[in-house]
């Protein structure tokens, strides 16, 4: 009998853009050889998000207004994959299938009060040898803040609190797809994280160490019965030389050479472990320090941005000012100039001389300047650019 199979992941910010590219068919090249990408158009969403993992979280906590202190080491997205076997599939048929996933969908919106706008994606794969559902879905539980109203707040801790929650979670959709009609036994529960055949393979060095372990020989010899031995009375020494202790020793000799290539490939495996958590956690701190590095950037972005806009401001304000002054002075200086020329001619009346455009002719020259003030401001905008061809 096909077994109904829920198993969980949790990711933090700094990996849940990694869970997006894989499971939303992101990616050019794929470890995983299962994948046929000329079957990923069978793929269909039951929730399609509008972009990446971390950012429909942070999109889906507004909307949704949900409470809660989120920081970088914070699991924000839980990651179900839903499944069965591919006997299971093939005997139910494409429509069951469908209705299948759609009743894991309903499971998952239900229980603990999740509700389905919590749900950032669920997207079936029909890519691979065996159909399966990969649900991401925020961790959300009803709580009371200070003044004890109730709110819905983001803690992954709270919505797997308790004894066995993973393994209540799973009789709890065993029993939930059996009421809908899908005859299937309850998976085995495990805390070990599922890794897949070629990863399994490539942490394991699994080719060389099964090749040493089919090579080790633990079979003895055979070897003649002692009752034999004894009733042999010529040659007794050298028969059970021969056929006792030497063979007996090529034993030895062949099981300590193996042991040592077993001891070598398991020393092998031990340091690619080892290797591996460290770069583990290595990956985890460069991850933190990015995010960190990321955010400090857009805040200077942001505060350059900010500033140089309010300095634009300030200068096209006083630009605007400087011209309204000028067009102030040409004004008054045009008024002056004016001004001039009828006194001048008022002068001329009275003491009878008469105003004539020589007369303004002369003046002007002997003074070096222009009663008319558009001439007068060429002649000062000429002696400028005079002066600055010298300089």
């Amino acid at each position: 009998m096909s077994y109904s199979i829920l198993r969980n992941e949790k990711h933090k910010r700094s990996n849940a853009s990694k869970s997006y590219m894989h499971n939303e068919r992101k990616n050019k090249n794929y470890s995983n050889t299962n994948i046929d990408l000329s079957k990923s158009y069978l793929n269909y969403h039951l929730k399609k998000p509008l972009g990446r993992y971390e950012k429909e979280f942070d999109r889906l906590k507004d909307e949704n207004h949900l409470k809660g202190q989120i920081k970088d080491t914070s699991v924000i997205v839980c990651e179900l994959l839903m499944t069965s076997d591919k006997e299971f599939f093939d005997s139910i048929g494409e429509n069951e299938t469908k209705r299948y996933f759609e009743e894991c969908y309903n499971f998952v919106a239900q229980y603990k009060n999740l509700g389905k706008e919590n749900i950032i994606s669920a997207v079936v794969h029909m890519d691979e040898a065996t159909p399966h559902m990969h649900l991401s879905f925020i961790p959300v539980v009803d709580s009371f803040d200070k003044n004890g109203n109730r709110i819905r707040k983001v803690c992954a801790s709270d919505y797997w609190k308790g004894k066995n929650s993973y393994g209540n979670m799973q009789d709890a959709f065993n029993k939930y797809v059996n009421d809908k009609g899908f005859k299937l036994e309850r998976g085995e529960s495990s805390d070990r994280k599922h890794l897949s055949t070629e990863e399994y393979k490539k942490l394991t060095n699994f080719e060389d160490t099964q090749k040493t372990l089919n090579d080790i020989t633990l079979d003895l010899p055979n070897v003649p019965n002692i009752k034999d031995v004894k009733a042999r009375f010529f040659n007794r020494d050298e028969q059970i030389q021969k056929e006792i202790i030497e063979p007996k020793d090529k034993l030895i000799e062949q099981l300590y050479a193996d042991n040592v290539k077993l001891h070598k490939e398991l020393s092998k495996q031990t340091h690619l472990v080892n290797m591996a958590s460290k770069y583990k956690e290595e990956n985890s701190y460069l991850w933190n320090e990015n995010n960190k590095l990321n955010k400090k950037c857009s805040d200077i972005e942001f505060e350059s941005s900010y500033k140089i806009e309010r300095i634009e401001i300030k200068f096209r304000k006083e630009l605007n000012f400087f011209k309204t002054r000028t067009n102030q002075l040409e004004k008054a200086l045009k008024e002056w100039s004016e001004a001039i020329q009828l006194f001048a001619i008022f002068i001329c009346k009275i003491v009878g001389v008469p105003f004539t455009d020589t007369l303004i002719k002369e003046f002007e020259k002997k003074h070096g300047i222009c009663f008319d003030f558009e001439k007068q401001m060429k002649k000062l905008d000429k002696s400028k650019r005079k002066d600055d061809r010298k300089l």
